[in-house]
């Protein structure tokens, strides 16, 4: 008994202890203070998280890439538009030592945003992460635990929260403009080229391809697994339902007021016409069972047609449809379309009136002010739901057949589904149980 009690009081004292040094390391800022803000990830949507992050009330204190040469780019880009030189990281763990650095945004690969936002609460950052939040079910659990536990101010990347003319849209919606809700649609036909094939070979000069990897298996270098197309590789990506879909996943579940999982899931396809190096589809339909309502997500990579009164935006068609008793509403970056009655006359209309990303990013800085979590438009457990419902439909198509989802127990029916809740991390770069 006393041998529990000493281990007992010892757990609390190293509780507490993490407790002050986290509290340490957290600024206080007041409302005028300057909040030292680091880049992580400077590739594609990186480079325009420094572009943005420049024109407001932040000071871009540091970047980190394992790519010298995009370090070398983003460095030369602050200094054009903010005439500074930001201290520059290859590795995070050495950025997340930094005390100056109050702040991150990561646009790592997705296989790195769960770890890198729990690495950062730990340190005491608050964390703006692009969406898919987490690669699997299991890492959207801690991310959510990491930024309760340490207070940290998490917003998701989903900027469609901070889009006036979308805000407007599910305000309606709830409303009951269309009456009641028994289907939505996410649709993302966002044309997607072959990659085709490619060797293996020598890493290039200036890159750390471990640590590009992190948390994934050791590979040898592939371009193809590289810029941007590791997009299309489980070790690293989630295909575009996790991709450009999660944007319209989380729209569907937004304006269909969805705030749980399914009772079950089940998403085909396969990746059509193409003979390349891509593991994920081109093609997946998912449907998900709810009582009541109806949620169906499409995939298409290839040529496709407009849907319903959703415009083709170039070779794109990008939104959400939503079907109700009374009537329906399309949804797209441009603006939103509800039509009324059986005739499906044009009732309202509402457009775009500003960009989304600066709108997003400034939510962000003005709640690490605050120190309001429900200041945040797309707080990290919002992004959760919407990129484990990719996870869901992921999951059902790699092992081919339709799923129950135990949403209690946090699991399914199927031992091989079961198997891809997490995934077997790569020391160091552990997810950890306990965050």
């Amino acid at each position: 008994m006393r041998v529990m009690e000493n281990t007992s009081r010892r757990d609390t004292l190293k509780a507490i202890g993490a407790a002050v040094i986290a509290t340490q390391a957290r600024p206080i800022l007041g409302a005028n203070d300057r909040i030292n803000l680091a880049v992580i990830g400077i590739g594609g949507r990186g480079t325009a998280h420094v572009n943005e992050y420049g024109k407001l009330d932040c000071h871009i204190a540091a970047l980190c890439d394992v790519n010298q040469a995009a370090q070398e780019r983003a460095v030369a880009l602050v200094q054009k538009n903010n005439g500074h030189a930001p201290k520059v990281y290859s590795d995070m763990r050495k950025l997340f030592d930094d005390k100056d650095v109050h702040a991150v945004s990561i646009a790592t690969p997705n296989h790195w945003h769960a770890l890198a936002t729990i690495w950062a609460c730990q340190a005491g950052k608050d964390v703006y992460v692009e969406k898919p939040v987490c690669h699997n079910i299991f890492e959207g659990e801690q991310m959510i635990a990491a930024a309760r536990k340490y207070n940290r101010m998490v917003q998701a990347g989903t900027q469609s929260r901070s889009s006036p003319h979308k805000m407007q849209a599910m305000k309606l919606l709830r409303e009951g403009a269309i009456g009641k809700i028994y289907m939505a649609k996410g649709l993302c036909y966002k044309r997607r080229p072959s990659i085709g094939r490619k060797p293996d070979q020598p890493t290039p000069p200036g890159v750390d391809w471990s640590l590009f990897l992190g948390p994934a298996p050791m590979r040898a270098f592939n371009e193809n697994r590289f810029k941007y197309n590791w997009h299309w590789f489980w070790d690293t990506g989630n295909g575009d339902i996790g991709n450009q879909g999660v944007h319209e996943m989380d729209v569907m579940l937004w304006g269909a007021s969805v705030t749980k999982f399914p009772k079950s899931v089940v998403s085909t396809g396969g990746k059509m016409v193409y003979d390349d190096d891509q593991e994920t589809p081109n093609t997946q339909i998912s449907t998900f069972t709810h009582d009541g309502l109806e949620l169906v997500f499409e995939v298409r990579g290839l040529v496709s047609p407009e849907e319903g009164p959703l415009r083709a935006r170039g070779s794109n068609v990008v939104g959400n449809m939503f079907y109700g008793s009374d009537g329906y509403m399309a949804v797209d970056g441009a603006g939103f379309w509800l039509y009324k009655g059986e005739k499906r006359e044009l009732a309202m209309e509402g457009k775009a009136s500003r960009g989304e990303n600066a709108p997003h990013m400034d939510n962000y800085l003005k709640a690490i002010r605050s120190r309001k979590r429900e200041d945040l438009n797309a707080e990290v457990a919002l992004n959760v739901l919407a990129s484990d419902y990719c996870h869901l439909a992921n999951i059902s198509y790699r092992v081919g057949h339709s799923l129950a989802w135990d949403a209690q127990k946090k699991k399914f029916n199927d031992a091989a589904a079961d198997a891809m809740i997490s995934r077997k991390y790569r020391a160091p770069y552990i997810v950890p149980e306990k965050v």
